[in-house]
């Protein structure tokens, strides 16, 4: 009997792995909002850290969370890391490229709940009178991450976290020039 159990949890683990195996190497998860403002105003939300308090939907999870600034205040070289509970974990984001009003690229180092490195894109585009803002992340999924993401859908888990979080940018860039 104990054998049966342990042959069938183990063709289980086996079919979970076989599956996991065969998914992408890669994700992109990408969102975009139309902001009624230049894209100056978008950007400086962005390209400096200590903006992110204002509109970024991971600040407010954790009260307790503690939080660390490195480098210069905005740009390249600027460092955020952070150290919380639950779902906020620990980190830190480093911008590696900040093109004023263009585009701001952050290496995303996860520390907590799972070790992993992903790629952090945010594109600000002139449309009509306002800047179209777009938001993606990307990375690489090794067989642990596969096997995550045959359990849980990462597009429903952080999308929805992104589009708050450029509702937020979008409230504080338009009462900005208000």
């Amino acid at each position: 009997m104990v054998l049966g159990i342990a042959l069938i949890l183990g063709g289980i683990v086996f079919i979970i792995l076989m599956a996991a195996s065969l998914g992408p190497n890669h994700f992109k998860i990408s969102r975009s909002i139309l902001v009624s403002s230049p894209a100056k105003a978008c950007f400086d939300q962005v390209n400096n850290f200590h903006q992110w308090e204002k509109w970024s939907p991971w600040a407010k999870l954790d009260p307790n969370m503690k939080t660390l600034y490195e480098g210069p205040d905005s740009g390249e070289g600027a460092v955020y890391s952070w150290n919380g509970a639950g779902k906020v974990g620990a980190g830190k984001m480093t911008v590696v490229k900040s093109q004023p009003a263009q585009l701001i690229e952050i290496q995303l180092d996860f520390l907590r709940p799972m070790k992993v490195t992903n790629q952090t894109l945010f594109t600000f585009e002139p449309e009509g009178n306002g800047t179209r803002v777009n938001w993606s992340m990307t990375g690489r999924n090794n067989l642990v991450a596969k096997v995550f993401h045959l359990l849980m859908n990462m597009e429903k888990m952080v999308g929805p976290d992104f589009e708050k979080g450029l509702e937020g940018i979008k409230a504080a860039a338009e009462s900005e020039k208000a």
